[in-house]
């Protein structure tokens, strides 16, 4: 049985009781890359040597009783957003092509600390902004249950790998559902904590007021594992959070007795793929089954969720992403004349299409005659999006819904119609814009045999409540093993 077919949690067992060494699992994981890469291309670096120093170290301190944690030993990949100490962190862009960070993102020095092995950074699109990961400047990743269709995005690398089994888990980040919908896509499962429960010390920005990292992995179990980890207070991030309730597995409890859950009918009207509603409602009938008490409801507003979004994500980039400038670090042009001239070469040769559409959209809406008319407007509405979803909390212990409105769209498809693309994450960014914790997991397949997603919202810092009904639905159907895994 390769090692890659086993949870985390699974190969962490394993190597704590000593049937499997960590030089073993990230051998392992290394020699799954190197058959799968081809076809998946799921990463921009691979640290052979690195991961390898790393396992013979985290082993001695097994070893000798130091680390006993669930996951030490286990090998990670980190999306590439995610700054490591003498890895080369590049957004998949061009513009910070040889960027070598001098310090590690909180998250991850968490995940090293609990005796993670790092194996490599995954692919996404360009600085986190697309749903395909198609935006990468180093070619797109392809989805495992079908290469000529997309992984999803931004995070696509992060869950096509696990849905490869090229490593048992990894970290994402998720802005406007960019965990929740690649993980929809790529049949894993993927968690967005409540805003400020992840340090964003070392992920670089993309709109620093909806940007969270979290975890991707195979089952519920694993990714409440994991956030369990890589949560923490952080004096170096302003909008990190002091919390108590950080006992995420205490949740893995197959019960939802009494449990309100409501469907927002707004999620189930036009533009949402037959199938896709049929798994979804299928999935709330097998929770009825169970005890919840489920039924539909109008969340307002919905229809707003997605101007409001891209106008405050794209103006968060353009202030975000002005330090790009060929200056200090990253691109730089070879030809220029004078500052200016070097500053507007270096940022229109580094940054691809996509991410220089945001940001003229972010600069236009932040401009002196329009702030007013967008930027403020959006922000009203924001707020007025997060009444809505806590007038829906007081009545429900969890909100369930779809992922995304359909399932993986081909290569190539999506990116002639940015409107299009911008539109599938319709079900995904009020969570983000509310700050709300989200959980993606597996719930059917379509036609094709491409992965649908079940997605749970709870209210702020009620993760618990998401990853209790997340794993009691779990427990009614089986993992599905990717054709490529």
């Amino acid at each position: 049985m390769a090692l890659m077919s086993l949870t985390a949690v699974e190969l962490g067992k394993k190597i704590q009781a000593g049937e499997v060494t960590v030089e073993e699992a990230v051998r392992d994981a290394l020699a799954a890359i190197q058959s799968k890469e081809s076809q998946i291309h799921g990463f921009v670096t691979v640290d052979e040597e690195g991961a390898l120093r790393q396992a013979a170290k985290v082993q001695q301190l097994i070893d000798d009783g130091t680390l006993t944690g669930p996951l030490a030993g286990v090998p990670v990949a980190i999306k590439d957003n995610m700054c490591i100490e003498g890895m080369r962190t590049t957004c998949s862009s061009k513009i910070l092509h040889n960027f070598v960070p001098t310090y590690t993102a909180e998250a991850v020095i968490n995940l090293q600390k609990a005796g993670a092995v790092i194996i490599g950074k995954t692919n996404m699109d360009e600085f986190a902004m697309g749903s395909t990961t198609e935006t990468s400047a180093y070619g797109e990743t392809r989805n495992p249950w079908n290469t000529a269709h997309v992984p999803g995005g931004s995070s696509g690398g992060s869950c096509a790998a696990v849905a490869a089994e090229e490593c048992p888990y990894a970290l994402g980040s998720d802005t406007g559902g960019s965990i929740r919908q690649p993980s929809s896509f790529c049949g894993v499962t993927g968690i967005k904590p409540t805003y400020g429960t992840v340090s964003r010390y070392g992920l670089i920005a993309y709109g620093s007021s909806l940007d969270q990292i979290g975890p991707v992995a195979k089952d519920v179990t694993d990714c409440a594992t994991i956030l369990e980890i890589i949560s923490s207070h952080d004096a170096k991030d302003s909008t990190s959070v002091e919390r108590e309730d950080l006992d995420f597995t205490s949740a893995l409890v197959d019960d939802v007795k009494g449990m309100k859950i409501g469907i927002p009918r707004d999620y189930l009207g036009e533009g949402l793929d037959a199938e896709v509603r049929d798994a979804v409602l299928a999935a709330a009938k097998a929770l009825e089954a169970k005890g919840a008490i489920v039924e539909e409801f109008d969340l307002s507003l919905v229809e707003y969720a997605i101007p409001a979004y891209y106008i405050i994500a794209c103006a968060e980039a353009s202030s975000n992403l002005a330090r790009f400038d060929g200056v200090k670090y990253g691109y730089r042009t070879q030809e220029y004349d004078g500052l200016h001239n070097m500053y507007k070469k270096s940022r229109s040769e580094g940054f691809g299409a996509e991410v220089k559409r945001r940001i003229m959209l972010g600069s236009f809406v932040l401009s002196s005659g329009y702030y007013d008319a967008y930027y403020l407007k959006a922000l009203r509405t924001k707020a007025l999006i997060k009444k809505a979803f806590d007038e829906a909390f007081a009545k429900y212990d969890v909100i369930l819904g779809p992922a995304a409105p359909t399932t993986a769209p081909e290569l190539g498809k999506s990116l002639s119609d940015p409107l299009k693309m911008y539109l599938g994450d319709i079900y995904t960014i009020s969570v983000n814009l509310a700050g709300l914790p989200g959980i993606t997991v597996p719930c059917g397949k379509d036609h094709k045999g491409l992965p649908i997603g079940l997605q749970l919202i709870g209210d702020c810092f009620q993760e618990k409540k998401i990853i209790q009904t997340a794993y009691a639905f779990e427990q009614t159907r089986a993992y599905e093993h990717s054709p490529l895994a």
